[in-house]
């Protein structure tokens, strides 16, 4: 047991002397090592040393080098800029020498100025005293002082300037005059050539065909029942008498006519024929009517090339094709209109197709819903300015019977146009007894003038020519009855068309020889 522990003892004592032993040598290896790092760190520090003094010397010489370039640079910069002062300041000096030696010019031209300016006085103060002893000569001779020898002249001066101005004038306005009608009848003849029209009169009565005499007492109805109600409900008079195998509707309103005859067509085609089949009828064809009006309305816009026209201000252009004017077809003379304005607009310069629109909206204000009191050209304007027609247009509509001023150029295209198609031969009927009243009115008008012996209106009351006395009557006064007559038919008078005015004046000197 004892040994056992002696020998565990041993065993203990060498394995921690072992352990001493170990830690040492590791402890001095260590010590080396790490002595080694320590230089090997000292070596690596002084090498990174040297390097950054090396690169901190180089970016030194290089800002340095970088400074005196600017320098360098400054300077140049400041010597040019003291050169350019240098030369300035000479340029300056010269310049100031030179203003010197202009003061003295000056100052020298002055005096001989000044020198000049009193020998001009002095030569005008006796030019002054020979004009006034002459002045007093030329009155004393003349016996007329020096204002009233101005008036004179001024007055003989005055004379002379007003009769050259006065033929000037006179060759001015005759000169106008010739080249503005010449102008005016080529553009007029080009119009009326580039349109054609048709000549159509309508009547006030329309005559409606039956088969037989047998379908007469049909119509008429037990004790003129089915007439009567015909009558009232189309506004017509259904005249039937002894005319064979016709029935004659008569009324001044194209479009109750219409409706008669249409509803009489359905009636007799259809055989049954009383007072409430009339009523039934009457009131499908004035529905068809508006609808064929409307319908017609817009096909003459499309026809004519007229956009964008109002369906309101449509239905009543369809409507003037039941309207007439003088026996002249309502809507043809509106698209007779249209195109001699267009034309006529073409040949101008002037946008045909705002003139084709206002020639075929001219005359709507005679086809009206409602009858208004104002002339149809005033009650047409105000429709087209209701539905938003431009200005232009509305003025033409207005002015085309001179109840306003004319404000475009349109505006007297649309007068003469209006003119033309009422105008020409056949377009218009008259009765006999209002023609020779009109022919008539026209002489006695211009024989109430003092000084007309003769008047005659030719050419079927387009021209009236009026004969007055060479020895009562002045050429100015001619002229003066020429321009007071065509002024009081035109406010006085109805017409369609124009008038033509000449009053001639002759002097005859008759002599015989026995």
């Amino acid at each position: 047991m004892g040994t056992t522990l002696y020998i565990v003892i041993g065993i203990l004592c060498g394995a921690a002397v072992g352990i001493l032993l170990s830690q040492t040598i590791l402890k001095k290896t260590l010590t080396k090592n790490s002595q080694e790092v320590l230089k090997k760190a000292e070596a690596d520090a002084e090498l990174m040393k040297k390097e950054k003094i090396l690169q901190a010397k180089e970016k030194f010489l290089q800002l340095k080098n970088d400074h005196e370039k600017q320098v360098n640079e400054k300077n140049q910069q400041i010597s040019v800029a003291e050169n350019r002062i240098k030369q300035k300041e000479t340029t300056l000096n010269q310049k100031l020498e030179d203003v010197s030696k202009k003061v003295n010019e000056n100052a020298q031209l002055k005096e001989s100025l000044n020198k000049q300016a009193e020998a001009y006085k002095t030569k005008q103060a006796e030019l002054e005293k020979q004009t006034s002893l002459q002045k007093a000569k030329l009155e004393a001779i003349a016996e007329l002082t020096a204002d009233q020898a101005k008036e004179q002249l001024m007055q003989i001066m005055q004379d002379e300037a007003r009769s050259e101005a006065m033929v000037l004038v006179n060759d001015i306005i005759d000169e106008a005059k010739t080249t503005a009608n010449l102008e005016a009848k080529k553009v007029v003849i080009k119009t009326i050539q580039r349109t054609g029209v048709e000549a159509a009169l309508e009547n006030s009565v329309s005559v409606f065909n039956i088969e037989n005499d047998e379908m007469k007492g049909r119509i008429i109805g037990r004790e003129g029942r089915n007439i009567r109600a015909l009558e009232n409900l189309t506004g017509v008079d259904v005249i039937i008498d002894d005319s064979p195998d016709a029935i004659i509707l008569s009324s001044f309103d194209p479009i109750r006519r219409e409706v008669a005859r249409q509803s009489l067509q359905k009636l007799v085609t259809d055989g049954r024929i009383h007072p409430a089949r009339i009523e039934e009828v009457v009131a499908k064809t004035k529905k068809q009517l508006e609808q064929e009006i409307a319908e017609i309305g817009k096909r003459t816009c499309i026809d004519l090339g007229v956009h964008n026209v109002h369906h309101e201000l449509m239905r009543l252009v369809g409507k003037m094709r039941y309207r007439s004017s003088y026996g002249q077809n309502l809507l043809q003379h509106a698209k007779e209109v249209a195109n001699l304005a267009a034309t006529m607009a073409s040949e101008l310069g002037i946008n045909p197709k705002l003139a084709k629109r206002a020639g075929l909206l001219h005359d709507i204000g005679k086809v009206p819903d409602q009858e208004p009191e104002l002339p149809h050209a005033i009650y047409g304007a105000q429709l087209a300015e209701q539905y938003k027609e431009k200005p232009e247009i509305v003025n033409a509509i207005a002015a085309h019977h001179d109840e306003v001023e004319m404000t475009s150029l349109i505006s007297p295209i649309i007068q003469v146009c209006d003119a033309i198609s009422g105008a020409r031969p056949g377009a218009r009927r008259e009765v006999v007894e209002a023609y020779m009243k009109r022919l008539n009115d026209l002489e006695a008008l211009a024989l109430s003038y003092p000084g007309v012996i003769k008047t005659y209106a030719i050419q079927a009351g387009r021209e009236l020519r009026v004969i007055v006395g060479a020895e009562k009557v002045t050429d100015e006064q001619a002229t003066q009855i020429s321009f007071d007559l065509s002024k009081k038919i035109q406010n006085e008078m109805t017409y369609p068309g124009q008038i033509k005015i000449t009053v001639i004046r002759e002097t005859r000197s008759v002599n015989y020889a026995r």
